[in-house]
């Protein structure tokens, strides 16, 4: 495990930080193809068994449209939503959000965000709660480069997750690879 930041330190993003990178992009609606993807990496995950989540997700549309089709998805499987929570894009700490996700010890966090909200939440979460980024899956627009670049070195290094087309993407060493969908018909 990575050490965390010294506590008398902010995690939040100093204020050039958030601007640097110019207009973020909003995320998209998620796609039937990703939600499956997103369901068949929390299955895949067996040592220990996924079966409780808490959601997250960022105020616009499309992120909520898309946390809320996953625990709809997540529930009718039989597993548990311990608490879906929210968050705007700017905060003064983010630090009720990050404590709201980890409190009831979910075995992993669903995320559905935009990428500065996200990463803010992420050093938050990395900073103040006993997160691991390895338990923590996203839809599509988690995988945009910003969110790592601005979460930081090492934050968000672990967290996977499903693209549009339904392939899956992976953050390691401040960097987003990217895999296929699987082949028709495989398992």
């Amino acid at each position: 495990m990575k050490p965390r930041p010294a506590p008398d330190r902010s995690p939040l993003l100093p204020e050039p930080g958030t601007t640097a990178y110019g207009d973020l992009p909003a995320p998209a609606p998620h796609t039937a193809p990703e939600l499956a993807a997103l369901l068949r990496l929390l299955a895949e995950h067996r040592r220990p068994p996924l079966r409780s989540v808490a959601i997250g997700h960022s105020r616009d549309d499309a992120s909520r449209t898309a946390a809320a089709a996953f625990a709809d998805a997540w529930h009718a499987a039989g597993n548990a939503v311990l608490a879906v929570v929210d968050w705007p894009e700017q905060a003064a700490s983010w630090l009720r959000p990050a404590q709201r996700l980890t409190d009831r010890e979910p075995d992993a966090l669903v995320i559905a965000a935009a990428p500065l909200g996200w990463a803010q939440l992420a050093r938050r979460l990395r900073h103040s709660t006993p997160w691991r980024p390895d338990r923590t899956f996203g839809f599509a627009s988690l995988a945009e480069p910003v969110a790592a670049a601005l979460a930081g070195p090492g934050v968000l290094d672990g967290v996977r997750g499903a693209s549009a087309d339904g392939g899956t993407w992976r953050i390691e060493c401040g960097w987003t690879a990217s895999f296929p969908p699987p082949a028709p018909g495989a398992a």
